[in-house]
């Protein structure tokens, strides 16, 4: 092997080798989180026969399953065979703080996992092979299936509570003003920020079905805030101050993205900012966790996590200017833009 030392060449193997059985990890915490083991074990430690018993499953092969979960850190065994909570194993619980059971489940199911199996196709024809699979774009095909929509939502509701709190802290928002959050989804950020900042009005623009499971109800922004249903391909409110699109325009082509900045840019004034909430791609070969969101982007649709770059050409397309870009504590950075 050329550069590998003798003594490493075995190291590699085995990497190479388990990096190729690496699909088996994500199935083995789907199974997991259907069986809700983990809240199985809130209350204390319990063999697998008992954890059979609990989720009507086979215990010796329930067992085989949590033992590799065990060595990823993902419970634990002792030696009397019973199984415990790890902290990693607890983000699964349904009453977890940072609750990650409902991603875990929108990131193993069918919609992201047969298009993973067809990668090599999405790499030859540079598109997503999902409408071949499920006969539909992925949008239009969970908007017929509520059960799964719903999955959709929650999970991106969960998983912004990682996030919300980073932007909101990291982006000095103005004391007064109204803030659009376009395709906000359940409202996560939307609330972050008007918590934050009492003299901010917000408005929740989404499609009517997200809408009805918002999450701005709490006492303490009463009265600042209100939800308007609509398609940010044809139109968005206007007379906002501040407008924001998180995690939106990175699941999107050029062409996509550019229409729905197009149609942003539309309802600003010239005074008016826009706030892109994505991952930024850095330069270097070093881990981020853009660059495997950039390959799932391009395997379920036909999006991409962007540069500073991308970022300064997509936004010129449709009239707009980079201004800033402010890093959060999250993976998230708030490119913000203004009128050209």
């Amino acid at each position: 092997m050329t550069d590998v030392r003798p003594g490493d060449a075995a190291v590699l193997v085995r990497q190479v080798l388990g990096d190729a059985l690496g699909f088996l990890y994500p199935a083995a915490l789907r199974v997991a989180v259907r069986l809700g083991v983990a809240d199985h074990l809130a209350d204390g430690h319990k063999t697998a026969r008992r954890l059979a018993e609990l989720t009507s499953s086979d215990a010796p092969h329930l067992k085989r399953v949590l033992r590799y979960l065990a060595t990823r850190g993902v419970f634990r065994e002792d030696d009397e065979a019973a199984f415990h909570l790890t902290p990693a194993a607890a983000l699964l619980r349904a009453d977890s703080p940072v609750p990650l059971g409902s991603v875990v489940q929108l990131f193993t199911d069918d919609l992201y996992w047969q298009p993973a199996g067809r990668l090599e196709d999405t790499v030859r024809a540079g598109t997503t092979a999902f409408e071949d699979i499920f006969g539909a774009t992925f949008f239009d095909y969970i908007e017929g299936d509520p059960e799964r929509e719903r999955l959709f939502s929650s999970a991106l509701a969960d998983l912004s509570t990682l996030e919300q709190g980073p932007v909101a802290e990291a982006y000095p928002f103005p004391e007064t003003g109204t803030v659009v959050d376009v395709a906000g989804g359940r409202g996560g950020l939307l609330h972050a920020i008007l918590s934050r900042n009492p003299g901010l009005r917000g408005v929740l623009f989404d499609r009517e079905s997200v809408l009805a499971e918002h999450r701005l109800g709490a006492p303490a922004i009463s009265g600042r805030w209100e939800t308007v249903a609509g398609d940010f391909f044809t139109a968005v409110p206007t007379g906002g101050d501040l407008y924001l699109l998180k995690r939106i325009i990175h699941d999107k082509s050029d062409d996509e993205s550019v229409r729905i900045l197009t149609s942003v840019r539309a309802a600003m004034s010239e005074s008016s900012r826009l706030l892109i909430v994505d991952a930024v791609v850095p330069p270097g070969n070093a881990p981020h966790p853009s660059t495997i969101s950039d390959v799932l982007m391009m395997t379920v649709w036909d999006g991409k996590e962007r540069s500073e770059e991308a970022f300064a050409e997509l936004l010129a397309s449709a009239d707009l200017k980079l201004s800033q870009i402010t890093p959060t504590r999250s993976s998230l950075s708030i490119i913000e833009a203004v009128p050209a």
